[in-house]
């Protein structure tokens, strides 16, 4: 069984409409960045969509929310390459989650059209998967 550390992570009992949300949310999220011309627009919304639907995932495996303290995205990215057992999850995350602080703390990140659109591909196919765990199909 998965780990939450209580720093990052406190246990909360979610209606299945909660997890739903979040992952609605994230859906939301990748329209708007599918939908946009802008790279930079593209690249946000898909980081905020990876995001969601990994808050949607933790809460769906773990009964757990993440808490808003330094690391938590870290933290969030972590949980989602592990559950799915993904090391490239963690990784290419972890990249948009550094360009992100670089461009939003010291302004000197732009995104690429070719760089949003293969993070874009990225965001697409985790939340594939993490809809196959977070509304699995009955049988």
């Amino acid at each position: 069984m998965t780990h939450f550390d209580p720093q990052f992570f406190k246990t909360v009992k979610f209606a299945s409409d909660q997890i739903e949300s979040y992952l609605s949310g994230a859906i939301r999220n990748l329209e708007i960045a599918r939908k946009s011309d802008h790279p930079e627009v593209q690249f946000t919304f898909a980081y905020q969509a990876l995001l969601k639907a990994g808050i949607a995932l933790i809460a769906k495996i773990g009964s757990v929310k993440v808490r808003s303290v330094p690391g938590h995205h870290v933290r969030i990215l972590e949980k989602m390459s592990e559950t799915l057992s993904k090391p490239d999850i963690f990784l290419i995350g972890n990249q948009m989650r550094l360009k992100r602080n670089l461009d939003l703390y010291e302004g000197r990140v732009g995104i690429n059209p070719s760089e949003a659109q293969d993070f874009l591909e990225f965001v697409e196919e985790t939340l594939e998967e993490i809809k196959k765990v977070v509304r699995p199909r009955k049988k």
